[in-house]
């Protein structure tokens, strides 16, 4: 069964752009190779961040929107949280 989610994530701000677009792509491709589906993609970029997070004090935003199933979410978090570029990630559940 497939629900809509969004999720949010902040990239390390000293990311090349290539290793940027490179570890964007990669997320992406997580969604889509487990049957999800990308509604939006909201780019924010380089923003000030509320408290320092591992000696940065900026982060590079991003917000996306897709449509999966409750086992594509885990497999995304677990992701979150082994790449490296990935600072912090929250996946939240949308009404439908």
């Amino acid at each position: 069964m497939t629900h809509l989610y969004e999720t949010a994530f902040i990239l390390r701000p000293d990311l090349e752009e290539e290793a940027r677009e490179g570890l964007l792509e990669r997320i992406k491709g997580i969604i889509t190779d487990n049957q999800g589906e990308i509604v939006e993609l909201d780019v924010w970029g380089n923003k000030k961040l509320a408290y320092e997070i591992n000696k940065y004090d900026t982060g590079y935003y991003v917000i996306m929107t897709f449509k999966g199933s409750a086992a594509l979410v885990k497999e995304l978090e677990r992701n979150f949280r082994i790449l490296d570029g990935v600072l912090r990630s929250l996946v939240i559940k949308k009404e439908d």
